[in-house]
């Protein structure tokens, strides 16, 4: 599985794609942050603190993890070289482990420049001391789990499909309706209406960034992520037979 995960991240890293992904995340990231004016911008929040990125990055990452994953099954489909993947010495728990790694690695290196928006904040925020670190470390915990919740859906998607336009689409629809679906359907159902909130991704990553660790919000993302990475499991298995 090693072999294959570093396999993953030398294609991410041996084309532009890889260094395309994190310039777009931190370009992005910093428009908003602090050139583009609007709610997101920090310097005109009034606040030393980082919660427009927060809200921000899910929003983004909505968008380019499906474009890192994509092509994680389509394009060795379309290339025919799944078969061939398939005679490793690898089971499909490793192969499809090996694929999520490689995004996932992608996407926590594009994060780690964000830690400088930290270091300015903390030392250059007014008044001095005033910067909450256990809310941001929270925050950054929670966007790890996001991260991991969406990545397991881009892989999902691309077994299934040869093309890769599909495969992103698709992956981007599911983390939405994840995300933010049902959050947007919950006051249609009344009584019901914490339990269908309790549903979304964006529930529980409020929920982390507040800075307290609650178990079942925890629970909530690994079991998203497992759930999705199983069924890719059992659809590889399918194609093998």
């Amino acid at each position: 599985m090693k072999a294959l995960l570093f396999r993953e991240i030398k294609t991410f890293f041996g084309s532009p794609i890889g260094y395309l992904v994190i310039a777009l995340f931190l370009i992005l990231n910093g428009l908003f942050l602090w050139i583009f004016e609007g709610d997101f911008n920090v310097l005109n929040s009034g606040y030393a603190d980082l919660s427009p990125f927060f809200l921000l990055a899910p929003w983004i990452l909505l968008f380019l993890i499906p474009a890192i994953t994509m092509r994680s099954f389509s394009d060795e489909k379309k290339q025919g070289t799944l078969e061939l993947l398939l005679t490793k010495p690898l089971n499909e728990v490793q192969i499809v482990m090996g694929k999520f790694g490689g995004a996932f690695v992608l996407i926590f290196l594009a994060l780690l420049p964000t830690l400088l928006y930290v270091y300015v904040i903390s030392k250059y925020g007014f008044p001095e001391g005033s910067f909450d670190s256990g809310s941001t470390m929270g925050s950054y915990i929670g966007l790890l789990f996001l991260i991991t919740a969406y990545t397991s859906i881009g892989i999902f998607c691309s077994i299934f499909t040869e093309n890769q336009i599909v495969a992103f689409i698709s992956s981007v629809f599911i983390c939405f309706i994840f995300y933010f679906g049902f959050e947007g359907i919950a006051p249609m159902f009344g009584a019901l209406y914490e339990t269908i909130l309790a549903l979304g991704m964006d529930y529980h990553y409020k929920s982390i960034s507040r800075g307290v660790l609650d178990t079942r919000d925890l629970i909530y993302f690994v079991s998203v992520s497992v759930f999705f990475i199983s069924l890719t499991v059992i659809k590889l298995k399918t194609h093998r037979n």
